[in-house]
């Protein structure tokens, strides 16, 4: 049997991306029934623009986006099982939620994308209730939110082969983690529909979960996180 004929059927491009976009749907109909069923049963407004709902969905999927793009990048290109697999599950995990919130945006009739600063929705006037924002400051316009990956250090990922690349897409995913934390936390503190503030609660709860794990597999291979 030769290598082009033992190659699994999903591992082609083509199938790939026809599971990311099934994918996308299957959240964006899952946002879309369970806000629905929440502005139903429990007389919740629709958000409007600038609200917290509406911010977080915005933000938090692009911010989302960029993982899910190193993400694939680390699953394609490193040789080790133990990363491929924390790579599809980062990958999974994260287009699923932005499926999701890509829902919500098109149920509530708003972009799928923050015109002009990201996080300003974190700043709305007594919305903070005594919270350390620390670095959930509000983004300047084209500015990276908190934990994002710059043009150069996704350049430097995709230059790196080996251990480089897996301790190098570890400790980009680490502080990409990190940085998303603050805005989960702050809609689900602060958002006024159920669905959202389930959904923040998830990451909060998943992402701490990887942080502890990309954190064991890094001084498993003898590197520190990012300063």
């Amino acid at each position: 049997m030769t290598e082009e004929t033992a190659r699994p059927s999903w591992s082609s491009p083509v199938v790939i991306g026809s599971t990311v976009l099934v994918v996308l749907l299957l959240g964006a109909v899952l946002g879309m029934f369970l806000t629905q069923r929440a502005l139903g049963g429990g007389g919740e407004a629709t958000p409007a623009a600038g609200s917290v709902e509406v911010g977080f969905a915005q933000d938090m999927s692009t911010h989302h986006l960029q993982a899910v793009s190193m993400a694939n990048w680390e699953r394609d290109h490193t040789t080790d099982p133990e990363l491929k697999q924390l790579a599809f599950d980062i990958q999974s995990t994260q287009l699923e939620q932005v499926g999701r919130m890509k829902g919500w945006l098109m149920l509530w009739g708003q972009p799928e994308q923050a015109l002009g600063a990201y996080m300003t929705w974190m700043t709305q006037p007594g919305g903070h209730d005594g919270m350390n924002m620390g670095a959930a400051t509000p983004a300047a316009a084209g500015g990276q939110m908190p934990g994002m990956a710059t043009n150069e250090e996704l350049a430097k990922l995709h230059s790196l082969s080996g251990k480089e690349l897996d301790v190098y897409f570890l400790q980009l995913m680490l502080r990409h983690h990190q940085g998303g934390t603050s805005m989960a936390q702050y809609a689900h503190d602060h958002a006024s529909i159920s669905a959202v503030r389930t959904l923040a609660q998830s990451i909060l709860i998943s992402q701490g979960a990887e942080m502890e794990m990309v954190k064991q597999m890094l001084a498993a291979r003898g590197a520190q996180p990012l300063p």
